[in-house]
């Protein structure tokens, strides 16, 4: 078939992992469709074809869907590719968000031992606990925007290095973005890091522009603010204020830290008969007081990469017994002391086989897995499976609303006890 062929009337009944609406044409082939929306038939153009599945752009909307409202996001609607969920109903995307999570989960689990003798045999998304962290709009604290050659900054467009630099994006906090899309110059070719913390300091910083799939964190120029922020949580212990570069990692929208650590917290407490526990890809150490209380003051070995959110002891931590270790994960967890309680929170890529196989071999009480892509988690949950765990406990978190992104919680358990 041409790369450009026109398809015939289509209906669009569910949404792929990714925003694009999905529908099957007549010939019984899997068409997704970008821009499209559960409920809409439309006509498209086939830009990709393989025997069993197809891409297509949309071309018109024939008959539109009960769940497709006005964009909410100006940047959306000129093209960028912050918020795919824009156009669909606030209301309606969280479901959409399950749907998509549990078929990930069938797709690329299934029959996996992962979820044997668990709440999740009699079937999975009933299983899945769910919440949408609150606000929808004006919930992003920090933001990485990418510099066109006249230095102006903006979201990039969808699938593409170019830049929206016309139009504000609706996730960031009130008044992150003030003076900085499209206004104040920059470095052609750079990014620009935003943040605004837990005191209201807005923190403008220019960084080289890094490869694909990786972070970089190097500060080129402060634009304004100190580049130092803070950030603060709560636990049982007390008021945690963390401060590290505004290139370092933390949740994004503003209620997520906390929620994160009350759950960590929660599905943690166990009484251990090891009093070690791992927080893998731990970053500044966000959830370390919530592990120390949830284990009852275990020594906790938090492991990252990172230089930006490692490099310093945070005071935040002081009164815990706690290694910082500045360093890969998988090059770490054969050489540290054998843990009740894991915690552990991998980039989007995943933990992967090895990461997994090198904790389960470890045979922690318990393993809280936070996974930001439901296809990456879904791998590591069926790796978790050959390593002898099983579900306990799932719970989806809408932390990206009007987009198609979310976080997935997961508690694990040893499925027998272990000799």
């Amino acid at each position: 078939m041409p790369s450009t062929s026109p398809l015939p009337t289509l209906k669009i009944d569910r949404i792929a992992h990714g925003g694009d609406g999905i529908g099957t044409d007549a010939d019984g082939r899997v068409v997704f469709v970008r821009g499209a929306v559960p409920g809409d038939t439309v006509l498209a153009h086939v830009t990709q074809a393989k025997k069993r599945w197809a891409r297509a752009e949309l071309d018109e909307i024939v008959s539109v869907s009960d769940l497709r409202v006005p964009h909410a996001c100006p940047a959306a609607a000129a093209g960028a590719g912050c918020c795919d969920y824009s156009h669909i109903d606030p209301a309606a995307q969280l479901g959409l968000k399950l749907e998509v999570l549990a078929g990930q989960l069938r797709s690329l689990a299934k029959g996996s031992t992962v979820f044997d003798g668990t709440v999740f045999a009699p079937g999975i998304q009933s299983a899945i606990e769910t919440i949408g962290l609150q606000p929808h709009q004006g919930w992003r604290t920090r933001v990485r925007l990418g510099v066109d050659a006249e230095g102006r900054a903006g979201v990039r467009r969808a699938r593409s290095n170019d830049v929206v630099a016309s139009e504000q994006c609706t996730q960031p906090v009130e008044g992150l973005l003030d003076g900085l899309v499209g206004e104040q110059r920059f470095t052609p070719g750079s990014e620009v890091v935003a943040v605004r913390d837990s005191e209201a300091a807005r923190h403008v910083v220019e960084i080289a522009r890094s490869p694909r799939g990786r972070r970089a964190e190097s500060v080129t120029t402060v634009k304004g603010g100190s580049g130092e922020v803070v950030e603060h949580l709560e636990s049982p212990a007390g008021h945690h204020a963390f401060r590290f570069p505004a290139t370092a990692f933390w949740q994004a929208h503003k209620a997520a830290p906390q929620h994160y650590a009350d759950v960590i917290r929660e599905w943690g407490a166990a009484n251990y008969s090891r009093e070690t526990a791992w927080d893998l890809y731990g970053g500044v150490g966000a959830f370390v007081p919530a592990i120390h209380a949830a284990t009852g003051g275990s020594r906790i070995h938090t492991v990252d990469s990172s230089a930006a959110a490692t490099s310093e002891t945070q005071d935040a931590l002081a009164g815990m017994s706690v290694e910082v270790h500045q360093r890969r994960v998988e090059g770490a967890v054969d050489k540290l002391e054998a843990p009740g309680l894991v915690v552990l929170d991998p980039p989007r890529a995943g933990a992967g086989e090895t990461v997994v196989s090198a904790v389960a071999a470890a045979s922690p009480e318990r393993v809280i897995h936070i996974g930001c892509d439901p296809a990456t988690l879904a791998r590591d949950l069926a790796a978790w499976g050959r390593g002898g765990y099983a579900v306990s406990r799932m719970m989806l978190v809408d932390a990206f609303p009007a987009t198609h992104h979310f976080e997935t919680l997961v508690l694990l358990e040893p499925r027998a006890p272990k000799r």
